[in-house]
This record gives structure tokens, C-alpha cells and sequence, in this order.
């Protein structure tokens, strides 16, 4: 902590003495806006800048016009600033922010900037188990946990506040002779002492769902040892499973709405008292309260008593309150009834009130409209609200299982009515294993008030300018916007809503939303209980995404798998991509190379010598048993169960509709069993179709199916002379086109170690692929690079397996396929058996849109420059001059390279009819110029298919 500097700039000329519950022995010094200004363990931000003086904040986003600190926790529609230190982050309310030492800040207007390094420390989840959550640590709600602790239940006990009491901390209340706050002292530390009771504080229970399940946001420190935290930047999700979730979150008070009601030092009364009770600022030194409720009459009495003069209370009742008149009276404080403040004057902050007409001089402008309670989580739960005309307000409207609203949040609003309805929730809970909730005593006995007065319940004030009267202050959403979206028809609140905007800021309307529910009901002749609020939605503050992602983040939220030759890889100088969860290489460059000078040498490697593939991320599925033969011929299109020992088939799998979801190959191991071998990122998916098939459709099928991916490690070793490197590697093979024939494989030993070999080619050269166990993966892919050196082996990663591949036209399913294309979309006809009864998908194939001879087929394309790679995903349209939009298109690329082999680019596409289209130019609009294409055949590298042998 530092030591109180001496400059003007860092007095706090707003501090009461002896008043707040900050550690005024301990100075802490931040930054805001630049200027360097000092405050106390226990303040906010907000109530450091009030002491100071300091009321504008920011400027509102869309006018600019000032903005400062209007209310003094989660409802403040305007405070927002961006921290920068100790962790940067955007759209933060000044009025929420604990104060540390070394906070920097800044108001912000809209938008604000994320942390350029991210830490995943920052953030955790947490998840606990409770018969009772009661949410909120106020009054209502210490009694509730306080009733079912003693019963022995386990509580968890969550308020967003740094300390609990809730309102009692902003307030001058006494309970049992004593201040308010010596009740709540107690209270906290006998939950302390009980057993299985877990007490959150600085928690925001945000999001309430089904069957008692709550998501809170704990903004936590490593160091929270003295009376000043740290930092609070880091935060914990706790996912809480309750019984019984206990709503006691209190009400927020509701402003009044009048011309100029946006600037700097016009605040909620409540607000008011909760800074100077609880921070020991004043607001103000000269101040007006505009009210239609009792409760501002508090405030302007304590702000007396503290050395602001009020100038007037403006009471818009036709008679003042008789005790609190008599209170103000006792004061000096003039009360105004039966009038209103119409409008205000000043620039940076308030200068003026006006009273009907007369301009009233002031700094600080009270303003009470009531109170809305905080009903979000048990709307949330889907719980219906019903209209209280007296107070202007929408409280619980039904009885929901295993919920209890309690306390102001249930239209509650006196304090011996609080504690008594804490302990009706708690009672009500029995449902949720607790036995015998008995009372906490005998209920603390608060010392009576002067009385309570009905509001009035008034949502503007008529005179003025409605485009200067704002309903939401973070929208800059005026009387005028509500009343041009009745006037285009807008009838309910739903729609006024995203008409203006109102509600969907920071705040989601928590001061805006009732009045904009009300003022709209006034324009038009409706009563407000039948137009209601808008839907109430998590979360209830807002919540960063990384908070919710908590550390499942990079490597912890997408495990990141890598195959047995990573470390080889890395050491090489791979350039890898994520393929599914798999880091695979995608080029090996060498000193000087881009990618497409890397894969150009690659694939003139595997087209003219010998390369090699890490292809071990291919999914691989053990099939065994009886009946796996029947399986398979039911998931694939062509046959299975005819494939001999010895030898591996190429399948193609549909879904119900006939549809492409996954191609591979299919290895024959033995009469019982079979390895199937599917794409890379749909390993997964595959499996879990399979199984769903056998579990809930073919249950009598004796199969098993299980994931092999890891534990064998498989190289494509490709090209002309690859039949040299394995014939080196494994002498015991005989190697040879007769001995050796496509699709087939063989096992043999190498240094002990089972290795299977299969004469599979996804490149159209000669190819052997070699399967090994995982743990010799490293020892073999030496020992066939060492054999290769003669050769020229090269290396090669999948951009270079996909230029060879397309060259020979073979699809990418996912790629050259979107879920609208069938196989003999592809021209694979030929993979789909005529022979077989049934398998999935056979029936769509007799669709009439199946049959459409119009459907896109994956054809080949040439630029005609010879020199254009064609963006995947560019369109294709049949026309040489682009006509008026819209533009008919034939198709898309799906797949487009630079060949080393044809010595130009090419592209795969999917074109209406493509195959009738075969040597027809067609167009790609491209960079507002259309560039000629030749439509060829998928086939561009050895279409007759010789080089496959060697």
C-alpha cells in the first residue's frame, strides 16, 4: 500500500469522517483516466471517484453525451469503465469493482479491449451439492440459511456483494437495540461454525435452470489476508445442484424518467445512502430529491446529517409522508408535494434542477421511483410474474417446486417483514430433506420506522422533450424511441424491445425495463399488468465467455492428440495443422521454402520418387465377432462379407438419407474380424454411428466394436519406388506385383516386432501402408527412412496428400462433400452394391431428387490462364458476362492446389450435371473479373490408372 500523497488531486474532499465500513488506515493508490487518485481497502471504484469528486465516467454510445455513476452496484446503467491493471478487461461497472492498489482504469463508451495474453489461470469451475442454496446475503436470505443450518442441512450461501447484509450495509438500521450490522457480524460467524454450510460471498448467482441447478460467478484472489484484497480478477464458476434454491436477491430502485435525466450526479436515493453508509462518501454537497416512494426520504435525511445541505425534497404525492415530514422538518429540509423535477441543466454534472419551471442549484440529484424486485432467477426457472399496482412493480406469481422467493424479492419491503418471510422460505424447504427447521430463536426486533406511505407509481414526468427523456441511459433509449416503435405498430414489449434496444445493455434493464413495460402501456391506453416484462434471460450480470470456458481452454478444452512421431516431426521443422483433435504435419519446409514451394517438392517427390506419410491419425475400429460381417454390410454400401481373408476393400458410408458421412478402407483380419479404417475426424463419429446401430436397431447382432486409433501407427510409403523401401526394410516379403497384388495384405516381423503391411494407395503411385504397434512406431520409421536415403525418401505432410490425392480425383468427405452428396454424386456407382437386399441409405438413393439429373457431381477444373489457383468455395456460373443478382449458380470449388505433376493449378467441384459439362469452358467470378475454367473429368493424373502397380 502506498502512503497518502499530498497532491490536490488525490484528497478525497467527499469523505465523512467516521462514517463507511472501509479501512481508512490502509491507502490505496490507482489510476483512473489518467489521473493518479487514492482510496481505501473496501471501496469500489465508484466510491473512490465519489470521493474525489469525481461523478462523469465515460460518454453514452451513441450520443456522446456524459455519463457518470447513477446507482451503486450490478443496476448502474452507466458507470462502465476498462481495467487495464492487474489483468485487462472490457465493460466492467465502476461500481462493482472491489478497489486495489494499482487499479488502472478508464471509462469506456461501448466497447473496451481484451487481455492481449491470455491467462488460463485466471480462471476455474467448481461444483458443490446443497439441500438448500439461498441466494443472497441479506436480511431475508441470512435468516433462510441461518434456519436450515441449524436444522442440519447443507447450505451453500451465495451473495454478489464482498460482505453480507445486504441492504442493512447501505442503511442506519437497528435490530435488537443495536446497528444492523452487528446482527449481521453475528450471523455470518455462526454459518461459519456450523457444520456443512458454505458461504460465497463476492459470488453472482447469474443463470437458474431446472431441477434446483445454479450457475454463480465467484470473484476470488490468491490473497485476501488483509483488508485489502490483492486483485479480484479471477473468477470461478461453481456449478451448484440444490434442493432447494431459496431466492432472497432483493430489489432494485426504480428511477423516474424526465428531460435531461442522463447526467452525471443525478443517482438513485438509494444508491445515495449506500455510499455514505457504507463507503463514507457524500454524493453531493448540495442536493434535490425527486421522489414518489418513502425510501428516498431516508436518504435525504442521512445525507443532512452528514453535512450536505438538500435543498428540497420533491415529493410528486399530492401529501408528503407526516413522519418524514416532520424529520425534515426538524432539518431544515424543504418538502415540495404534489410537485415533480421536470428537467435538470449542466455539463460534465448536474448544475440544476428544475421544479415544474423553477431551477433549483445543486450538484447532486436524488431521484426514487420505487422499487422493482429482483425477480431474474425465479423468471429465469420459468416462473410466471403477476402485476402489484400498488407498488408499480412484478413480483413471483406462482408457487414453483423447490423455489421460494423471500424478502424484498417477493414484494417484501419492511425489515421485520424480511426476517420473517427468510424464515418462511427456509420452512418451505422441507421437501428438500430437511426434517425439522425449526426458527433461529427468536427473530431480531428492528426498531420502528415513521411509517410507510403507498407510492406513487409514476413512469415520467409528461413535460419536456421525450427525446431528452431517457428510459435507458446505457442505450441512450429515449421516450421518443418508444413511442416511434408504437407508432410503427409494436404492441408488445418483446418487440418495443429490439425496436429501441432498451434492456439489452450491461444491465439487461434492470432500471429501464419496468418503466419502458409502463411508459409503453401509457401510449397505448393499456394497462401495464397485461403488456408484463420482457423475458428475463441468463445471465444476470454479465459474464465473460473465458470465465465460462474456465481453463477447458487450448489443450484443456480440445485435448490435442499427437501420434507416436510428433517429437520427430517438431524436430524436422513440421508446420502442422489440427486435423480433428490431431496435430498433424501439414509440409516440412526447408530453409527458404513457402508452403507451396514446400509442396510442390513434396509431391514431385511421391509422383517420382518415394515419400512418406505419418498416417497414423486414421481412424481405426476393431470389428469381431459371429456376426461382424453382417454389420458391415448393412453400414457400408457395397459388400463386405465377400471380402476374403487376406485383403482390404474401399467403402463408402451413407446416412439414412443416402448421403456421404465417411469413406475408408476395410481390412479382412480373419473370418470374425476386421479393421476398418475411416477418415481422421470422423473416427469418432463413426464408431458412434455403428454403435448406435447395434445398440438400438440390430441388439441381436453378436458384434464387438472397438477403437484402435492409438495403438497402431501407420506410414503410406508412396511413389515409384516404394516397393525398393519395403523390400529392403522387410526382406521376409516378398514384395513383387504377383506375390503382392493390390488390396491385399500381409504380416510379417521386424526385429521381433508384428508389422502389417497393406498395398493401399490414396495417391494413385504404388504405396504400401505399414501398421505397426505404437510403441515401435519411432524404431520403424528410421529404419524405412534410412532405407529410403538411396532413393530420395522425402518426408510429406497432408497438403501435399491432398494435391496427390485430388489429382486422382479422390474426395475428402467433409471437403469435397457437404452433406448433400451421394456416391453416385461422386461417381462411385460403382461402390454401391446392387447385390445387397439393404443397408443404410439404400432407399433414399430411389428418391426422385436422387435421381435429378441436374444434381452437382464432382468434376475436375483448369483454369484457361494456366496460372489462377481458384479459392476454395468460389462459385461457378455458366454465364461469360455476370448479369443482375441474382446471379444462377452451377456450383462451388470444393478443393483447389498448384500440381507439380500437371505443371498448373486444378480444382474439384461439385457442378450441376457436372459430368454432360466435360470440356465445356465455365466461369468463377473472381476479384471482379471472371476467370474461364475447362471442366474435366475428377481424374488428372494417370486416369487409366497404370502407375498404381509401379
Amino acid at each position: 500500500m502506498s502512503e497518502l500523497a499530498s497532491e490536490s488531486s488525490m484528497q478525497s474532499e467527499f469523505r465523512v469522517p467516521a462514517r463507511g465500513r472501509i479501512d481508512r488506515g490502509t491507502t490505496c493508490t490507482f489510476t483512473f483516466n489518467g489521473e493518479r487518485l487514492t482510496g481505501h481497502p473496501g471501496d469500489t471504484l465508484a466510491s473512490a471517484l465519489l470521493a474525489h469528486g469525481r461523478h462523469r465516467v465515460t460518454t453514452s454510445i451513441a450520443l456522446g453525451r456524459p455519463r457518470g455513476i447513477a446507482a451503486a452496484w450490478a443496476e448502474d446503467p452507466s458507470g462502465l469503465v476498462q481495467v487495464e491493471e492487474p489483468f485487462p478487461e472490457p465493460m466492467l461497472l465502476a461500481t462493482t469493482i472491489e478497489l486495489t492498489d494499482g487499479l488502472v482504469a478508464r471509462g469506456v463508451a461501448g466497447q473496451g479491449r481484451l487481455a492481449e495474453v491470455p491467462d488460463s489461470a485466471r480462471y476455474d469451475a467448481k461444483h458443490a451439492h446443497a439441500d438448500l442454496l439461498v441466494v443472497g446475503a441479506g436480511p431475508a436470505g441470512l435468516v433462510a440459511a441461518l434456519t436450515a443450518a441449524r436444522a442440519g442441512a447443507r447450505v451453500v450461501l451465495v451473495d454478489e456483494q464482498s460482505e453480507a447484509g445486504g441492504s442493512l450495509l447501505g442503511s442506519t438500521d437497528i435490530l435488537d437495540g443495536a446497528p444492523a450490522c452487528e446482527w449481521v457480524a453475528g450471523a455470518v460467524a455462526e454459518l461459519a461454525g456450523l457444520p456443512d454450510v458454505l458461504h460465497l460471498q463476492r459470488t453472482t448467482a447469474f443463470g437458474h435452470y431446472d431441477d434446483g441447478f445454479v450457475l454463480a460467478l465467484e470473484r476470488r484472489t490468491d490473497h485476501l489476508g488483509t483488508s485489502a484484497p490483492r486483485n479480484l480478477s479471477r473468477q470461478r464458476v461453481w456449478r451448484i445442484r440444490a434442493g432447494h434454491v431459496v431466492i432472497a436477491t432483493g430489489a432494485h430502485e426504480r428511477p423516474v424518467v424526465f428531460s435531461d435525466n442522463d447526467r452525471p450526479g443525478i443517482m438513485l436515493a438509494g444508491a445515495a445512502r449506500t455510499f455514505l453508509h457504507r463507503y463514507g462518501v457524500l454524493a453531493g454537497r448540495d442536493a434535490v430529491v425527486f421522489t414518489t416512494d418513502d425510501a428516498a426520504y431516508a436518504a435525504a435525511l442521512d445525507l443532512a446529517d452528514a453535512g450536505a445541505r438538500v435543498h428540497a425534497v420533491v415529493d410528486a404525492r399530492p401529501e408528503a409522508p407526516p413522519g418524514w415530514r416532520v424529520e425534515c422538518e426538524r432539518r431544515g429540509i424543504p418538502v415540495r408535494a404534489g410537485e415533480v423535477v421536470t428537467g435538470t441543466r449542466g455539463g460534465d454534472r448536474i448544475t440544476h434542477a428544475l421544479v415544474g419551471r423553477e431551477p433549483v442549484a445543486c450538484d447532486l440529484l436524488l431521484v426514487s421511483g420505487g422499487w422493482n424486485p429482483a425477480v431474474h432467477l425465479f423468471s429465469q426457472a420459468r416462473g410466471r410474474l403477476r402485476h402489484d399496482a400498488d407498488l408499480g412493480a412484478f413480483l413471483p406469481g406462482e408457487e414453483l417446486p423447490g423455489v421460494t422467493v423471500a424478502g424484498s424479492a417477493n414484494g417484501v419491503f419492511d425489515l421485520a417483514g424480511c426476517l420473517r418471510d427468510g424464515r418462511r422460505a427456509a420452512r418451505s424447504a422441507r421437501a428438500a430433506g430437511i426434517e425439522a427447521v425449526s426458527g433461529p430463536g427468536t427473530l431480531p426486533e428492528p426498531e420502528p420506522g415513521p411509517g410507510r406511505t403507498p407510492p406513487l407509481v409514476l413512469w415520467r414526468v409528461p413535460e419536456g422533450d421525450p427525446g431528452t427523456q431517457f428510459v435507458d441511459v446505457a442505450r441512450d433509449a429515449t421516450v421518443a424511441d418508444i413511442a416511434r416503435a408504437v407508432g410503427a405498430g409494436m404492441r408488445s414489449v418483446e418487440h418495443v424491445k429490439r425496436y429501441t434496444t432498451i434492456g439489452t445493455a450491461h444491465d439487461q434493464g434492470k432500471t429501464s425495463g419496468v418503466i419502458a413495460s409502463g411508459i409503453t402501456a401509457e401510449l397505448l391506453g393499456a394497462p401495464v399488468e397485461g403488456l408484463g416484462t420482457t423475458t428475463f434471460r441468463p445471465p444476470y450480470t454479465p459474464v465473460a465467455f473465458a470465465a465460462l470456458a474456465g481453463r477447458q481452454r487450448g489443450a484443456l478444452f480440445d485435448p490435442e492428440r499427437t501420434t507416436a512421431l510428433h517429437d520427430w516431426h517438431v524436430a524436422h521443422g513440421a508446420v502442422f495443422e489440427d486435423v480433428g483433435q490431431w496435430k498433424r504435419p501439414r509440409y516440412y519446409p526447408q530453409p527458404g521454402e513457402d508452403m507451396e514451394t514446400a509442396v510442390l517438392r513434396e509431391c514431385a517427390a511421391a509422383r517420382t520418387g518415394v515419400g512418406i506419410l505419418d498416417g497414423s491419425t486414421l481412424g481405426k475400429i476393431d470389428v469381431h465377432g459371429p456376426d461382424a460381417a453382417v454389420l458391415l454390410d448393412r453400414i457400408y454400401t457395397n459388400m463386405m462379407s465377400s471380402l476374403k481373408v487376406g485383403f482390404v476393400r474401399y467403402g463408402v458410408m451413407c446416412g439414412v438419407d443416402g448421403m456421404v458421412i465417411d469413406d475408408g478402407t476395410v481390412l479382412r483380419a480373419a473370418e470374425d474380424r476386421f479393421l476398418v479404417y475411416t477418415t481422421t475426424g470422423g473416427a469418432a463419429k463413426v464408431l458412434d454411428w455403428m454403435e448406435e446401430w447395434l445398440q438400438t436397431e440390430w441388439p441381436g447382432l453378436r458384434v464387438h466394436l472397438t477403437s484402435v486409433t492409438e495403438q497402431w501407427s501407420t506410414f503410406p510409403v508412396v511413389g515409384p519406388r516404394s516397393r525398393d523401401v519395403i523390400g529392403a526394410v522387410f526382406p521376409g516379403v516378398d514384395v513383387s506385383a504377383d506375390a503382392f497384388p493390390f488390396m491385399a495384405w500381409r504380416d510379417t516381423v521386424l526385429d521381433g516386432a508384428g508389422v502389417r503391411i497393406a498395398r493401399v494407395s490414396f495417391s494413385g503411385e504404388l504405396a504400401y501402408e505399414v501398421n505397426v504397434s505404437s510403441w515401435y512406431a519411432p524404431a520403424v520409421w528410421e529404419r524405412l527412412l534410412a532405407a529410403g536415403r538411396p532413393h530420395g525418401i522425402t518426408p510429406y505432410g497432408t497438403e501435399t496428400m491432398h494435391v496427390l490425392r485430388a489429382e486422382k480425383g479422390y474426395p475428402i468427405i467433409g471437403q469435397d462433400t457437404d452433406g448433400t452428396v451421394t456416391p453416385h454424386d461422386l461417381g462411385m456407382s460403382w461402390a454401391v452394391s446392387k447385390k445387397k437386399p439393404d443397408f443404410v441409405g439404400k432407399r433414399s438413393f430411389s428418391r426422385q431428387e436422387n435421381q435429378n439429373p441436374l444434381r452437382k457431381q464432382l468434376v475436375g477444373l483448369l483454369p484457361v490462364d494456366r496460372r489462377t489457383v481458384l479459392p476454395e468455395g468460389a462459385q461457378i456460373v455458366g454465364c461469360d458476362v455476370l448479369p443482375e443478382p441474382p446471379v444462377p449458380m452451377l456450383g462451388h470449388v470444393t478443393s483447389s492446389y498448384r500440381s507439380a505433376e500437371l505443371g498448373r493449378p486444378f480444382a474439384l467441384a461439385l457442378v450441376k450435371a457436372g459430368r454432360t459439362r466435360i470440356g465445356e469452358i465455365l466461369h468463377v467470378p473472381l476479384g471482379g473479373a471472371l476467370v474461364p475454367v475447362e471442366v474435366t473429368g475428377s481424374v488428372l493424373v494417370d486416369p487409366e490408372g497404370a502407375r498404381r502397380d509401379g
